[in-house]
């Protein structure tokens, strides 16, 4: 009979307490170091950043690995390279996975994919978001197979629960290989400059197989997928601001596809009037002007969170308040090929309304839109196609629509943003619009070729002919007649018009065919 005796409750409590401290040191004092001198936060201190003071429940601290391979056999650090767990955010819960650069690079394998798999499974259980910290050298290559198998089951989770909660990812450190996929499906991705990188193959491949020299912040540093790919939606100077960012964001999103975003006090007067409105669009119809300075006007104290804001700039899109409602704004950015529509912003602004649409989140969209961009390399790179897909995020919008002409709609493009026709629910237009086939010049081309040929003075005939074009269609009253307009307001009353509609809207509800899913014009 053993005479050894039975620990009491108070040492089983104390071995458990240095366990939870052993676990929390990750891969240890001396890469913590590396990590810091690097410019970066551990895990754990990213986790603190971002969640309200002792809110964080951890979950599966002592998870380990249990590969059998040769190098990390005998290493088993507890969490397995992932911090996972729920906390708040301003008070609302939300559910955080951290990995860990410390243990094992924050390389994925079997166990490290399943703790991630049971967040995702009980966030979407409870309608919470989920935020992804990212900080990883990709898969576990020890772990072989299953490594790639965590990937994969990560990857279906992210696509259950698209549309349903909000899936938000932080870039803070390499991303490559098949660990940018899960961030790629998530609503957005936030990337820390200088520090975080996203690549399907890395520089030292790219030379090999191509022959290209190019640098890890070159080939897939914030900067680039923030201007040239459009993967990112925003840069962050750094993580304490890459924190403030995702808190931001998600003070204008529901907990779930279930709920309303959350309805602040602002404080501003919705029957604020505003008369500078007026002096924001220049006479001279060809002359740019910034969208944005008519939505800080329009929005509630001045706010707008812009998304994506280096990529694609002849669209703005981004969230605001209206009378303390959370609105998506999309715009036409005069300033940037005129506001005309291409490519990249057919496909930004599609995007960013069906993420509105997914979650209940009413759209007002600013027209000034001379048409699609034209040339060689718009029309080959499938502009026919990409366009399609922000017209088809219109049409198949269910919540609240609000669109204001402020002053070209032409062409399909007058279509594809918000009209009428492709189910704007309440349409104003300023008394500046101009809602035609196309522009004056290339009207009277067309129609008055032969007059302007055989005109003694052609480029006076021209000039008549155009402004006579713009007195007789470049107005909003032809479609204001026909009801596609309605109403044509004064610009110092946007904004009482715009939360008037608003709040009339709120109650909508408009049903679809049922079907299994639609077929975007990928």
């Amino acid at each position: 009979m053993s005479t050894e005796k039975e620990p009491t409750v108070e040492e089983k409590t104390k071995q458990l307490r240095a366990l939870r401290e052993k676990a929390k040191l990750g891969g240890g004092k001396r890469r913590t170091e590396a990590q810091h001198k690097k410019g970066k936060l551990t895990a754990r201190e990213r986790i603190e950043l971002l969640l309200d003071p002792e809110s964080f429940m951890e979950l599966d601290q002592f998870v380990i690995h249990q590969c059998t391979e040769v190098g990390v056999a005998e290493r088993k650090i507890p969490g397995d390279g992932v911090v996972t767990g729920y906390g708040t955010i301003d008070g609302r819960l939300v559910y955080v996975f951290s990995q860990d650069f410390t243990v094992f690079g924050g390389s994925l394998g079997e166990m490290f994919a399943k703790k991630v798999c049971k967040l995702m499974d009980l966030a979407l259980k409870a309608g919470a978001p989920v935020i992804g910290l990212n900080d990883s050298g990709g898969a576990r290559i020890q772990e072989g197979v299953a490594s790639l198998a965590g990937y994969g089951d990560i990857f279906l989770r992210n696509v259950k629960a698209s549309g349903v909660i909000p899936q938000i990812s932080a870039i803070m450190g390499p991303c490559a290989g098949g660990a940018v996929y899960s961030p790629v499906l998530t609503d957005f991705i936030v990337m820390v400059d200088k520090t975080s990188h996203m690549f399907i193959t890395g520089p030292q491949v790219v030379k090999t197989v191509v022959g290209q020299e190019v640098s890890f912040e070159e080939l897939g540093g914030a900067l680039v997928h923030s201007q040239t790919s459009g993967v990112t939606h925003f840069i962050a100077k750094n993580e304490e601001h890459c924190i403030q960012i995702i808190k931001q964001l998600l003070s204008y999103l529901p907990s779930n596809y279930l709920e309303d975003p959350p309805l602040l006090e602002t404080g501003d007067d919705p029957n604020r009037t505003d008369e500078s409105l007026a002096g924001i669009i220049p006479n001279d119809p060809d002359k740019p002007y910034d969208i944005k300075q008519i939505i800080y006007h329009v929005a509630d104290n001045g706010e707008f969170f812009e998304v994506q804001p280096l990529w694609a700039k002849n669209i703005v899109v981004g969230f605001s308040r209206l009378n303390g409602r959370t609105v998506g704004i999309v715009g036409n950015q005069p300033s940037f090929y005129a506001g005309a529509l291409d490519i990249n912003s057919s496909v930004k602004g599609g995007r960013f309304v069906r993420f509105c649409d997914a979650f209940n989140i009413p759209i007002i969209t600013f027209v000034d839109v001379p048409g699609f961009l034209p040339g060689i390399d718009q029309e080959h790179g499938g502009i026919i196609r990409h366009g399609s897909k922000l017209l088809y995020a219109y049409c198949e919008a269910t919540v609240p629509k609000i669109t204001l002409i402020v002053r070209k709609a032409y062409g399909g493009a007058y279509d594809v943003m918000g009209s009428k026709h492709s189910g704007g629910d309440i349409n104003y237009a300023w008394p500046t619009a101009e809602i035609a086939v196309m522009g004056p010049q290339g009207a009277i081309n067309i129609i008055f070729r032969k007059e302007i040929a055989e005109a003694t003075d052609s480029k006076k005939k021209r000039t008549e002919l155009v402004g006579e074009y713009r007195r007789k269609f470049a107005n909003p009253y032809v479609a204001a007649q026909k009801g596609y307009i309605d109403e044509v307001i004064e610009p110092a009353e946007t904004r009482p018009r715009l939360i008037s509609a608003l709040e009339m809207l709120t109650t909508k509800r408009e049903a679809r065919p049922p079907k299994k899913h639609a077929n975007i014009p990928l």
